[in-house]
């Protein structure tokens, strides 16, 4: 991914040095903590309650590294794509302004107005403060844990995570909370599995654009962005984890699925393409 020399974005928000660097406990200030991370987490942003069960994920923290910094210039100029993006599409598809989220970057633990936040809990969303909580230490575990290495896997997590901002903006997820708040926990679920679904095909859509816009994928940058939606499949995740795969508990969809849905967006390029409730074939 050709990334470099490019404009940043205005909407980072750098916690790394703020001394947040120790663990976050479950029931921790606020009475949220760990526990309560996970559950957002499980639903805007990327499922590591496999990990965490296998007790294999462990927090950050520390001193800032080259590599961090250099992490947080690309997780910056990745944002700033999307922001471009994301306003043109609004303003030929959906017909006003686009306002971006803001990205909190920390290192260890930090909080948000949805709970604690640790390294282990990984990227989200958290849609009462419209901010993505992101730490870069993430990538390492897509890379040396998850099997997802490369540039644009990681610049795929930051604009799945984004899509959760788009789906917010449009009132989608207002809309399926609502619904999924009297629901049992199957149909949750299952909503649960459009709303993630609906995001990949959204990162599809960035990437499409991305190319056009800023000539930005080079080779190989597509296959390192489908293989990291399989390698975060609720099957794969589950399988990996010694588990039973479970498709009722499935909360963001297999890996064949985050796939199609992601391939759908790049190949088709229109938010219209990717309306997951209106499809009986998710």
């Amino acid at each position: 991914m050709k990334w470099r020399g490019r404009r940043g974005s205005g909407n980072i928000i750098d916690r790394r040095r703020s001394g947040g660097g120790r663990g976050v406990a479950i029931g921790g200030a606020g009475g949220f903590g760990l526990l309560a991370i996970v559950v957002v987490g499980y639903f805007l942003g990327v499922d590591l309650t496999p990990l965490l069960d296998d007790g294999q994920m462990q927090g950050g923290g520390g001193e800032i590294t080259a590599a961090d910094e250099e992490a947080a210039q690309f997780v910056s100029v990745t944002l700033a794509d999307t922001e471009e993006i994301w306003a043109d599409i609004f303003a030929s598809e959906v017909g006003r302004a686009y306002e971006p989220a803001e990205l909190v970057l920390f290192k260890g633990a930090t909080q948000s107005a949805c709970g604690g936040a640790s390294a282990a809990t990984g990227p989200f969303y958290c849609p009462p403060e419209e901010r993505i909580f992101l730490d870069t230490d993430f990538f390492t575990t897509l890379d040396r844990r998850l099997g997802a290495g490369g540039d644009f896997a990681a610049a795929y997590v930051v604009a799945h995570e984004v899509a959760h901002h788009v789906q917010n903006e449009l009132g989608v997820l207002g809309e399926v909370n609502a619904v999924r708040q009297r629901s049992d926990e199957a149909t949750s679920n299952a909503l649960s599995v459009r709303i993630e679904l609906q995001a990949d095909c959204f990162s599809g859509i960035w990437a499409r654009r991305a190319e056009a816009m800023f000539g930005s994928l080079e080779p190989g940058d597509i296959e390192e962005a489908m293989n990291a939606a399989a390698q975060i499949g609720d099957d794969t995740l589950q399988r990996e984890a010694g588990r039973t795969v479970r498709p009722d508990s499935f909360t963001h969809g297999t890996s064949e699925q985050r796939q199609r849905w992601f391939a759908t967006g790049y190949e088709q390029g229109s938010l219209e393409a990717c309306d997951t409730f209106a499809t009986d074939r998710i």
